[in-house]
């Protein structure tokens, strides 16, 4: 018997709660007997491992840079020739511009649309094209999964209707890790404007001299890499405030730290937090 096919549809699969979730759901759905694809829109470097029994296909092998209007018809047209290959029950995607390229991309198709809005919308949908894209192309979508009731009520009733609220899921090793503590303050995410690790950086600053026990380690790779370390280097912190890189063992790095800190702008609902606080770590 042919098993049936779901495809999962993301940017990248680097570091970040919702590309970790993307590839645990894949997974959870081809242990369960389903044929999983999970397409990205570029291969990227400092990727999560995918599962064995997920099959991985990219419509980039590396991010071109163009405009966003011909990155997004190139993608659409791409996930579209997927689909009507791959012939998937359901397209899952996950993120704004993922939402957006799957419903337009399966318009017409015998495909299922199910997207999944993992920040907040106030920031994701904004603009006058942000609002048109949340308020009337995403309903488009056959169902949508939320993080938060609030989330949720961003959008129109007759869509909530169609629609679950699903909590992000804490592996039980985070519940089963025994924590240590240090003197290290910590961080975990995407080097990115919105995780806003510049504030932390220049906060830390201001109360390095008092605490010289105590170090920053930011975890997580990204665009302001290279800013963040000229920012580190203005401040003359290089021995105190440390860029590790990604990890891929968040449980014993939660353990062995004495506070997490999230700087973040806005969130949907950060996995970080929810694993550090698993753990007992003060956050």
């Amino acid at each position: 018997m042919q098993r049936k096919t779901l495809m999962f549809y993301i940017n990248a699969i680097h570091d970040g709660g919702a590309e970790r979730v993307i590839i645990q759901l894949a997974h959870h759905f081809a242990n369960i007997g389903y044929r999983a694809v999970l397409v990205t829109s570029f291969i990227d470097i400092n990727e999560y491992p995918v599962p064995d029994n997920v099959e991985r296909i990219s419509i980039e092998q590396e991010q071109i840079q163009q405009s966003k209007l011909k990155r997004n018809i190139s993608r659409i047209l791409a996930l579209r020739k997927f689909c009507k290959k791959y012939n998937p029950e359901a397209l899952i995607s996950f993120m704004a511009e993922p939402n957006f390229r799957a419903i337009i991309a399966t318009a017409g198709l015998p495909v299922k649309r199910i997207v999944s809005v993992r920040n907040d919308p106030n920031r994701e949908y904004r603009g006058k094209i942000g609002n048109i894209v949340g308020k009337y192309i995403i309903p488009r979508a056959d169902g949508c999964v939320f993080q938060t009731r609030e989330a949720q009520q961003w959008f129109s009733k007759k869509f909530q209707k169609k629609s679950e609220v699903i909590f992000n899921d804490v592996d039980k090793v985070f519940f089963e890790t025994k924590y240590r503590g240090s003197n290290d303050i910590v961080t975990l995410g995407r080097l990115s404007s919105q995780k806003n690790q510049k504030m932390l950086i220049k906060a830390f600053s201001m109360i390095a001299d008092s605490y010289p026990e105590h170090n920053l380690l930011i975890y997580g790779v990204g665009p302001l890499e290279q800013e963040l370390r000229e920012l580190i280097s203005k401040l003359h912190l290089e021995e105190r405030v440390i860029l590790k890189g990604l990890t891929t063992d968040a449980p014993s790095v939660f353990a062995a730290t004495g506070i997490f800190v999230l700087s973040s702008d806005y969130e949907g609902m950060p996995n970080a937090l929810m694993e550090a606080l698993a753990i007992g770590v003060p956050c």
